[in-house]
């Protein structure tokens, strides 16, 4: 297999050997810390340029053993409920702490106050019944708004915008919440909102605006407002000055802290999934090619959202010699990736890489149809691999019953 792909998922690959890569076991999850290095630095410069704060959403990658690499570039952890933010806290006990989940457990709440700086509530009737305990407890505290602007086309499942949405408290719904209990706005120390997915600062611009013209009265009251993720930052021709024109002009205009808590930024081409082809077939005019990787399994978001993610040395349908449809071993008629086009037909024991395989892959995975987990490597900078972990038969039936009968 050649290594050599100029776009930037497959950047981080200059150093590694054929040799290497034939070594690894398929799938296999590669994580590259070059480049996790690479968009850790980035993100410090941000911070460094503007005084704000950058936190990693865990969501998108929480593949702990790297947490010590990134501890330099980042303020602290963003969870989205209680095992996140009690992993952030024992793996950066030093570091912030911060979680929004769009509902808390009575029975877990006690828990999250020993690990979380932060609290993020969802609903006034949540900042209502939860929020004195935390502020007793020395927590900051803050509400998720939804300034009602929606910049994304076409994904309304990542569009926290959209209308009916559950995520976020509008302004009419924040208004109707005091006007019943006077006694909310003292509990708030800060506001966050979330509306981004995978976008350019032009996208942060247009909320902002959105966020003074509904909350504005509101900002001079806080100390601190967290413009939420889908922040594209390390992506290439990503819009900087935009981005911290938005974050200084916000802190001097309101004397607030500004976080970020981007997920993909951290990690976003800075790992890969390794895949042999187990078999080739026709049917009719499509040519098919079934890999030892699941897109239901290791790549949820494929069929989720869904995308066809980058391939080495493959091209667009038709763009090549020849067009191959892939797709996973399981049962699920829908487990394809994409077609593809190469210069020469796959045959069986042929080795591929996707590339952006860090983010939402390792966290999101399942083991459906009985599907092992793929074990997950590392990468450094020159080139040398090692594994993190693997996983077997246990690992799927720990997750259906009592294993240890």
């Amino acid at each position: 297999m050649r290594l050599r792909d100029t776009r930037p998922p497959f950047a981080g690959l200059a150093n590694l050997s054929e040799t290497a890569l034939s070594a690894l076991p398929t799938p296999c999850y590669l994580l590259d810390e070059a480049q996790l290095r690479r968009n850790g630095e980035l993100l410090l410069g941000v911070q460094q340029r503007t005084g704000c704060k950058i936190l990693l959403a865990q969501k998108a990658f929480s593949n702990f053993d790297l947490y010590p690499l990134l501890a330099p570039y980042l303020a602290g952890t963003e969870a989205s409920g209680l095992y996140e933010s009690r992993l952030g806290r024992e793996t950066l006990p030093d570091k912030e702490n911060h979680v929004f989940c769009a509902a808390y457990r009575a029975d877990a709440f006690d828990e999250l106050l020993h690990y979380a700086d932060h609290i993020v509530f969802n609903s006034p009737r949540q900042l209502a019944r939860f929020g004195p305990a935390a502020k007793a407890a020395g927590k900051s505290v803050g509400l998720r708004i939804n300034p009602e602007c929606s910049t994304q086309e076409g994904h309304a499942i990542y569009d926290p915008c959209a209308p009916g949405s559950r995520l976020g408290t509008t302004r009419a719904q924040w208004d109707a919440a005091v006007q019943a209990d006077p006694a909310l706005p003292g509990l708030l120390d800060g506001l966050h909102f979330h509306t981004l997915c995978e976008q350019d600062s032009d996208a942060l611009a247009l909320t902002l605006a959105a966020v003074e013209d509904r909350f504005g009265d509101l900002l001079p009251r806080i100390q601190w407002l967290n413009f939420g993720g889908g922040h594209h930052i390390t992506r290439p021709g990503y819009d900087l000055p935009t981005l911290e024109r938005c974050i200084t002009e916000t802190q001097t205009k309101y004397s607030v802290q500004v976080y970020l808590e981007p997920g993909e930024a951290w990690a976003l081409n800075a790992g890969y999934l390794v895949t042999t082809v187990l078999d080739t077939l026709r049917n009719g005019d499509t040519s098919l090619a079934i890999l030892d990787l699941s897109a239901a399994c290791h790549t949820p978001d494929v069929i989720e959202m869904p995308y066809r993610p980058p391939l080495l040395n493959a091209g667009d349908p038709g763009e090549r010699a020849v067009t191959f449809r892939l797709g996973g071993p399981t049962c699920l008629a829908g487990d394809v990736i994409g077609d593809y086009s190469f210069d020469a037909p796959l045959t069986e024991g042929d080795r591929l890489l996707f590339g952006d395989m860090a983010i939402y892959t390792t966290c999101k995975n399942n083991t459906f149809n009985g599907m092992p987990l793929p074990p997950i490597w590392t990468m450094d900078a020159s080139g040398t691999c090692r594994e993190l972990v693997k996983f077997g038969y246990e690992d799927f039936k720990m997750r259906v019953g009592n294993s240890k009968k």
